[in-house]
């Protein structure tokens, strides 16, 4: 088969499945892991699909996210790396702002060994574990009211809102279904949306912490653009439009 009119079948099942691995693509086309890669490379400057790790994803579908309890499951190594790489951010003192997330709740493990932290967050996971884990390291923990969300153990809405109205931060800690060079970070959950957009408007610096299985998803309501994100971490670095979004709005990228 012709290098074109694989591409062209390749096109077709991302689109028919969502989302295909290279391995899967070796076994179909009975080529070798490095040609799909190329096949890929070139697809995604061509903007047929996205190319993500381990694969290629359609564009364009909006992206609802699976139960909170679902995701605490999902992508472990790469939530550790991110909080790995987010601990080498923050510094002992620092005020942070923290929203709800499978990720974040990960994070919060580790930052919980930083000395002095001031962290406010609507997520009584991470209330739960800086409360648990930061007692001996002096860390304040600041815990938002507002309409509970038993499912994701979160407050939101308005009165959260008008809360962090009393706080500013040196760090907005955001978590997010979706990272796309079109829309920026974005949200499946609208009160998260608007909670994480209030976290970064008292905040001196915002980093959103994502996977790399999120990047070229699209989601319900936006969370910021890149014009108001300052770090990316992520288990992998992006590629493609994403990388050329992110590098020319100056974000950083870990």
């Amino acid at each position: 088969m012709k290098p074109r009119d694989r591409r062209g079948e390749i096109a077709k099942l991302v689109e028919r499945s969502g989302e295909v691995g290279v391995d899967e693509l070796v076994r179909l086309f009975d080529v070798s892991a490095e040609t799909i890669r190329r096949d890929l490379s070139q697809m995604a400057e061509e903007g047929a699909i996205l190319k993500i790790h381990g694969g290629a994803r359609a564009l364009g579908r909006i992206f609802v996210e699976d139960s909170f309890q679902a995701r605490m499951q999902e992508e472990p190594l790469a939530k550790s790396a991110i909080a790995e790489k987010l601990c080498d951010v923050i510094r002992a003192g620092d005020t942070v702002m923290i929203d709800t997330g499978s990720t974040t709740v990960m994070a919060a493990e580790r930052l919980a060994a930083l000395r002095g932290l001031k962290v406010i967050t609507n997520s009584l996971h991470v209330a739960e574990t800086f409360g648990r884990h930061g007692g001996q390291s002096g860390i304040e923990v600041f815990l938002l009211g507002g309409s509970y969300a038993p499912g994701n153990n979160q407050t939101t809405g308005p009165e959260a809102i008008a809360q962090l109205d009393l706080y500013r931060a040196d760090h907005a800690i955001c978590t997010v279904t979706a990272v796309s060079a079109e829309e920026g970070a974005t949200n499946s959950n609208v009160h998260e949306a608007h909670l994480a957009r209030a976290m970064i408007a008292r905040a001196q610096n915002v980093i959103v912490l994502a996977n790399s299985a999120k990047f070229g998803r699209r989601a319900a309501f936006r969370v910021c653009g890149f014009d108001r994100m300052d770090m990316l971490i992520s288990d992998c670095r992006p590629e493609g439009a994403l990388a050329r979004a992110l590098e020319g709005a100056a974000v950083a990228v870990r």
